[in-house]
């Protein structure tokens, strides 16, 4: 069983996940991107939010102009050390100017919330262990950081500089 955290709290899941085989529900539904490509005109016919889920080895880029007409795009980690969503999150944030929700999904550990975070994601399906209390200090634990990102923050390069 997996919870959503969305805005630092326990959310409700408006989405319905979609088999890539079954019939469209009502309401707000996150399909695979070979769903998604599949039948792209009657998903963004139905004016309902629409979410695509993306595997670790599928590009962001490939949803094309109709990025910003999705409300979610859900990133998979398969494997805690595949990285790949990372980069996605952080194309669909800076290069796709996708402004809807970026959720992390599957294999990642507390110390990767924080990059996450950090990249674009700002929501998080996590399991029944991983508490809010976990989730607020993983987002405070790295008050300065190395590497730039699609948060803008200042790396340590930057304050050092501005001394």
């Amino acid at each position: 069983m997996t919870k959503l955290i969305k805005s630092g709290a326990y959310s409700a899941d408006a989405f319905t996940p979609v088999a890539d085989d079954a019939a469209l529900p009502e309401g707000a539904v996150i399909v695979s991107l070979a769903r998604f490509e599949k039948d792209r005109e009657h998903l963004l016919e139905r004016n309902t939010p629409i979410g695509v889920r993306l595997k670790s080895d599928e590009n962001p880029e490939r949803l094309g102009d109709a990025v910003n007409r999705l409300s979610l795009v859900a990133l998979e980690f398969p494997k805690f050390r595949d990285g790949r969503a990372f980069s996605w999150a952080r194309i669909l944030r800076t290069r796709l100017n996708f402004t809807g929700e970026i959720r992390a999904v599957g294999d990642f550990l507390y110390d990767q919330v924080n990059y996450q975070h950090r990249t674009g994601f700002d929501a998080w399906e996590v399991p029944d262990n991983f508490t809010i209390e976990m989730f607020n200090r993983a987002l405070a634990e790295m008050t300065n950081v190395y590497q730039p990102s699609a948060d803008g923050k200042p790396t340590i390069r930057d304050l050092r500089a501005a001394r």
